[in-house]
């Protein structure tokens, strides 16, 4: 006999347990089915680890300075095993807490792979072995991938996706880093810092590519100092495998070609949808370019199946799986409180070094809607918690409609951005304006005075510069 619920997701990433958290927060019977393990990509090969491993590399960045802070040590090393073996504690730790959170709001979690066969209803297969579910609203969050190209398939050995980025069974001497997006730069900064010869290729004409380019310009500036090797406006040809190192072929805009020997590769370039084994095309669901198409509330256009998260498109961020996955529940359960998503205020974050932050439009997207616009900013070098912190470089932009005052965007470059992204996204959200943040006190001495000075220096009135 089939097992019937209100709510079945179909993925256990930050999107989908988010989503039957909430599904059961509300009064609906949920399941959640999950191949792997719960936690997804993003807590366990993805946004968790990393951040584990590049606070490895901080600390390791850190012990290079201590003679600033008045320190000094002597034959300070590094275990890349240990470093790695942390990382996957941190990873199987929230795992773990994922797991307890289905236990307590009584979700059924179903292990296998699940495939639609009718309407409101799955197979699920685990092992041979299959079960049918019923349910109501069948909520897709597979998830997302590495993208691949002919040529250069990842290999686990000397062509590296994600996965094997972060489990290096040693340290490697050199790496080609093939994109220079948050992936890429976020593991070009770690081993970076620990001492590989980094060299990053990106297809287009800047690092960052989605950043506002004044920020895009400061970071690039700092990975060079850093000792990075960026290539910018170039692509990969071809890769030849040797012993122990990867031969691979590079082309310029002008055509230029040139090698470069390396004892890695990670590829970066993007992820495509899980889509496949689904049964999507005979359901009637929709898919172009690998991603569900839905619309501002998750629906797909077919009665009862939904999806959220990478499945459904950029941004392919876990909190905008998140957020996705709360807004399904409600409109699900048909809570007053319900909203479509706004990707506008979705912020993005890169954990490099220094750290790179943003939310809503750039600058030159700002200008290209025909508004007047009016930009300020403020570097780290005026903020006193910064000096303190031995953290001086970077900068804090704000972008305002300079007739209404609402903030466009809010781009940052420097220590610590991550968090401080939020209090301008909450900005965003609550529709404040310039004026509504210059009356605001932040207090002293932190680095977020450096929000409201970046706010008052688009109106002229920045108080430390």
């Amino acid at each position: 006999m089939a097992s019937e619920f209100d709510v079945v997701v179909v993925g256990g990433g930050p999107g989908g347990y988010v989503c039957a958290i909430r599904a059961a927060q509300l009064g609906l019977k949920t399941a959640i089915v999950e191949r792997d393990r719960l936690g997804g990509i993003c807590l366990n090969w993805g946004c968790i680890p990393t951040k584990a491993l590049l606070r490895s590399s901080e600390i390791w960045h850190l012990m290079h300075r201590l003679n600033e802070f008045g320190f000094s040590a002597d034959n300070v090393k590094f275990d890349i095993a240990k470093i790695v073996e942390r990382s996957r504690k941190v990873a199987q730790q929230l795992s773990n807490g994922v797991a307890f959170l289905m236990k307590k709001h009584k979700i059924a979690v179903i292990a296998g792979e699940a495939k639609l066969v009718g309407k409101g209803k799955l197979v699920v297969t685990k092992d041979g072995k299959t079960e049918e579910v019923v349910a109501k609203n069948i909520v897709l969050a597979t998830g997302a991938r590495a993208r691949t190209f002919p040529g250069m398939e990842p290999d686990g050995k000397l062509i590296w996706t994600y996965r094997e980025a972060m489990v290096p069974p040693s340290f490697p001497k050199s790496l080609l880093i093939v994109g220079s997006g948050a992936i890429g730069i976020e593991f070009a900064s770690f081993y970076r810092t620990l001492g590989a010869e980094v060299t990053v290729v990106e297809v287009l004409d800047r690092v960052l590519p989605v950043e506002d380019e004044e920020i895009s310009g400061m970071a690039a500036k700092a990975f060079v100092k850093q000792g990075m090797k960026l290539k910018t406006g170039t692509t990969v040809e071809k890769l030849e495998k040797g012993k122990d190192s990867v031969t691979a072929t590079l082309k310029a805009k002008d055509g230029k070609t040139e090698t470069i020997t390396a004892e890695r590769v990670i590829l970066a370039v993007g992820i495509v949808g899980n889509v496949e084994n689904l049964g999507l095309e005979e359901a009637g669901v929709k898919v172009d370019r690998t991603h569900v198409v839905i619309d501002a509330w998750g629906a797909t256009g077919v009665p009862g199946i939904w999806a959220i998260g990478d499945l459904a498109g950029a941004p392919w961020l876990a909190h905008k799986a998140m957020h996705e996955g709360v807004i399904v529940a409600e409109r699900i359960a048909g809570h007053k409180g319900a909203h479509p998503l706004d990707a506008s205020k979705v912020p993005g974050c890169t954990y490099c070094w220094p750290q790179v932050a943003s939310v809503g439009l750039t600058e030159a997207k700002a200008k290209a809607t025909g508004r007047k616009i009016k930009v300020g900013r403020f570097p780290f070098i005026g903020n006193g918690k910064a000096i303190a912190l031995g953290d001086a470089e970077g900068l804090i932009k704000t972008v305002f409609d300079a007739e209404t005052g609402e903030l466009l965007g809010a781009h940052m470059i420097g220590a610590e951005v991550t968090e401080l992204i939020n209090s301008y996204t909450v900005a965003r959200s609550g529709e404040l304006t310039d004026a509504d943040l210059a009356h605001t006190i932040f207090p002293h001495p932190t680095l977020s005075e450096m929000l409201h000075e970046a706010v008052l220096a688009a109106d002229g009135m920045a108080l430390h510069i």
